[in-house]
């Protein structure tokens, strides 16, 4: 099933406030567009989105001066990408070491 604001994101309708959100969903789509390519199915296409989506808040996390002062200091600090889908109702974490060192080659995540 895709989901509504994942189809108005690839619209070129203007929908008002939401446009600024949706804004987030058309990067990805955008800076993952090779590997979107290989991709017909749109409900593979959201679920590779809303991966990418938490992948990248991840990222925005452990950017934060917050986050890299703590791990400098060498506070126990860790932090998790979870994704859930209502298909089979498993929870998945996503930012495991291989995603951490995808972002950060130069930081340890964990």
């Amino acid at each position: 099933m895709l989901f509504p604001c994942f189809k108005a994101a690839f619209g070129h309708t203007k929908l008002g406030l939401i446009d600024n959100w949706l804004r987030h969903i058309k990067d990805a789509y955008i800076r993952y567009e090779n590997e979107f390519s290989n991709i017909t199915d749109e409900d593979a296409i959201c679920n590779r989105l809303c991966e990418l989506n938490v992948m990248q808040s991840v990222q925005n996390i452990v950017s934060t001066t917050i986050v890299q002062g703590a791990w400098e200091h060498g506070q126990n600090l860790s932090v998790h990408g979870w994704i859930y889908s209502i298909e089979d109702g498993l929870l998945r974490e996503l930012s495991d070491a291989k995603v951490c060192s995808f972002f950060f080659p130069f930081f340890s995540c964990f």
